[in-house]
């Protein structure tokens, strides 16, 4: 090998050593999220093993039984833990509190540059969840399941399309972003299947059809 050709090879070699390197620390890391839901083969099958029935009632139903943002480490609870999971460039203050930072909306596809205008959704209502078998749940259960950072169930989105779901099922309200919908019903059915929560006719039926276009 000559040494023109070995020095070729040398500064080759290097170059991309380099680009591999500005690669590992310049690049701009993945935007985080809520928990990967399961696959749709998967969330079909769950589907399939849900206990359908007619939604029960929302007699004695309170927010205050589903007790929430718990203290998770330090000052910070379950909000600020998400706020922070979810954006980019989340600064906090002392108190855990976000003062800065971006925040991306999968509902709806707005971006955020202010925490008061990110809300944190369950992805299965409170209510609806009430109504689906959590009324018979202990306040300890409740207060788990309101506060959920291992299953896909919070998510920070923008706040008034959070307040236009409210605690409406997949037949009645789906995110704006259609392009979302299929990992909104794959966590949907995830979350309804790991807490045992019942889904009535209507709801299975427009989960079924959003999962098959999966």
């Amino acid at each position: 090998m000559s040494g023109v050709y070995a020095r070729r090879l040398s500064v080759v070699a290097a170059t991309a050593a380099l680009a591999a390197t500005s690669t590992l620390f310049s690049a701009p890391g993945a935007q985080a999220a809520m928990p990967t839901p399961v696959s749709a083969a998967t969330a079909r099958t769950y589907l399939s093993q849900l206990t359908v029935g007619a939604e029960g009632s929302s007699s004695g139903y309170s927010r205050d039984k589903f007790p929430h943002w718990i203290t998770q480490s330090g000052s910070c609870n379950t909000r600020e833990v998400v706020l922070k999971r979810d954006g980019t460039n989340v600064q906090q203050d002392s108190s855990c509190a976000a003062v800065s930072g971006r925040w991306y909306s999968p509902y709806d596809g707005a971006t955020w540059s202010a925490a008061s205008d990110v809300d944190i959704d369950h992805m299965i209502p409170l209510a609806e969840a009430w109504r689906s078998g959590a009324s018979s749940w202990t306040n300890s259960q409740r207060q788990s399941f309101a506060n959920d950072l291992t299953r896909p169930q919070l998510i920070a989105v923008t706040d008034n399309v959070n307040q236009s779901k409210g605690d409406k099922d997949p037949a009645e309200w789906l995110p704006p972003r259609s392009s979302y919908t299929c990992t909104y019903v794959r966590a949907w059915v995830h979350v309804k299947k790991h807490y045992n929560l019942s889904v009535d006719s209507a709801e299975k039926s427009a989960l079924r059809s959003a999962l098959n276009g999966c």
